[in-house]
């Protein structure tokens, strides 16, 4: 199974380059800076819900949706890191009685 997308890309890829807008425009579009939306736009970001509701505002793409891939990026980034987190399984509590 591939990596979901990160949804910066997919606005740069479904949005911003078909419209053939410039970083800056769009940017001044959604009323960010253009740093926070290059940011986003290169994954070095993830989507807050507030620049999500911005994006379905100004280009009619579903919040849900963008909030949606930015939590399938995020599971399969941890996912790819699991071996890495160290937590031994919970067994519940003993008490003096059992």
């Amino acid at each position: 199974m591939r990596s979901p997308i990160h949804p910066g890309a997919f606005i740069r890829l479904e949005i911003v380059d078909p419209l053939g807008l410039t970083v800056t425009e769009a940017a001044r579009v959604l009323g960010v800076t253009r740093p926070a939306l290059s940011t986003l736009l290169n994954g070095r970001a993830s989507l807050s819900p507030e620049m999500a509701l911005r994006i379905e505002k100004a280009f009619g793409v579903s919040m849900d949706t963008l909030l949606r891939m930015q939590g399938s990026y995020d599971i399969a980034a941890a996912r790819r890191r699991e071996g890495e987190i160290r937590v031994t399984r919970y067994r519940g509590r003993r008490t003096a009685t059992s």
